[in-house]
């Protein structure tokens, strides 16, 4: 009988991204015009070479502009988070728990208009991010301003990183899988006003976030089985998942919550560490499928910085169009955290769409989605394309 209903239960078809929808705050910020913008918000124009040092790392960056929640006047309000390490994590706090959901409904709206069913036919939601932390969470508060039912299955993510745009999919795909008929919203919100930090001339590694993160949001529908008959297309198939830890690399990225709010330590070995290890995870996910050439499938990959790409890049010998979604993403919304491979995810289908490649994946089949975040974690979904959709 329990074998029965286990299979009952369980899908028949893999699971398959079936929406997605973005958001951003208002509050743009070029990037040209950010190193005099922040050394003179936090009071530290006097420190020159610091300024100069940070300048180089915008322009390197490859980002035209981000999206910040924080405003000038928010920050004028709360002169504690302009300083290296003075005690904020209270104004922090008070800003994200309503913020962070806040901007997860604006993301999440779009995907269910998209994914065009009504919201009482979600099942589960899973919700992530690094900002903030509170009870009842996040979770809670979103399926509050979306209206879903009390009987939606909540599950929350917090401080996972980067990687968790990724371990979020994985997570979907499981249940869509293993509970016939789910369909399960995945919303990452992230919101750098708890990783905001003035200048120090001890601590340099601290503007490397400054220079890199933005703030965004991206949901995404999964299920299995989808039911054309009431208009839901499956966009990417999830086909199989993998995770991984670099040895010997947990120092290279950090982040330590402290009265003073999210400090991040990011390493300049961090593109290596990765490049070096890209190849033994591929090598776990296409095995299967017999293929070997890095070329013949299309890249979803968290553009964690420039430097990241071009050694990945350099390493598999991409060619120079496959990171094209990617850097994309990085230029115009920066490092958004878990939200940003999401990002990447709907870049993507839109390419494929506008330069006529027959499949959401750039024509190509198989393809994929990867994370990389603290650890150093290296997130991989497998990824399967499918036919675009006409519109008429």
């Amino acid at each position: 009988m329990a074998q029965t209903l286990r299979e009952r239960d369980r899908a028949d078809g893999p699971a398959a991204v079936l929406a997605i929808g973005t958001a951003n705050p208002p509050n743009t910020v070029l990037q040209a015009e950010y190193p005099d913008y922040f050394f003179r918000i936090t009071n530290s124009q006097h420190m020159t070479h610091l300024k100069d040092t940070f300048k180089r790392m915008c322009e390197k960056s490859m980002i035209r502009k981000r999206h910040l929640h924080m405003t000038e006047n928010f920050l004028k309000e709360n002169r504690n988070l302009c300083a290296f390490m003075a005690p904020s994590l209270d104004a922090r706090q008070d800003a994200l728990v309503v913020e962070v959901p806040r901007l997860g409904n604006g993301a999440a709206v779009r995907a269910i208009e998209e994914w065009g069913q009504p919201k009482s036919s979600i099942t589960h939601l899973v919700f992530c991010t690094t900002a903030g932390v509170d009870m009842p969470g996040a979770d809670y508060q979103l399926a509050k301003l979306l209206g879903l039912p009390p009987s939606v299955k909540r599950i929350m993510l917090y401080q996972q990183g980067c990687a968790a745009g990724t371990a979020v999919l994985r997570l979907a795909k499981d249940l869509a899988e293993n509970n016939r008929g789910s369909r399960v919203l995945v919303v990452c919100s992230e919101i750098t006003i708890s990783t905001f930090h003035g200048p120090s001339e001890a601590h340099t590694d601290i503007l490397v976030g400054q220079a890199l993160f933005g703030d965004g949001d991206a949901a995404v529908i999964v299920g299995s089985d989808p039911d054309t008959n009431l208009g839901e297309n499956p966009i990417f198939e999830l086909v199989s998942t993998a995770q991984t830890i670099i040895a010997d690399s947990e120092n290279a990225l950090l982040g330590h919550l402290r009265e003073s709010g999210l400090a991040i330590h990011l390493s300049r070995d961090i593109p290596r560490l990765i490049s070096d290890n890209i190849e033994k995870s591929l090598a776990e996910v296409f095995e299967p499928l017999g293929i070997r050439d890095w070329n013949s499938v299309f890249w979803v990959v968290h553009p964690g910085g420039s430097a990241i790409l071009d050694q990945v890049e350099a390493k598999l010998r991409l060619n120079p169009d496959k990171m094209r979604a990617s850097r994309q993403v990085l230029s115009e919304y920066g490092n958004m955290a878990s939200a940003c491979v999401l990002f990447v995810l709907d870049e993507m289908r839109r390419r494929s769409a506008e330069d006529g490649a027959g499949t959401t994946g750039e024509g190509l089949e198989w393809g994929i989605l990867m994370g990389l975040g603290p650890g150093i974690t290296v997130d991989a979904v497998l990824l399967r394309s499918v036919p675009i959709q006409s519109k008429s």
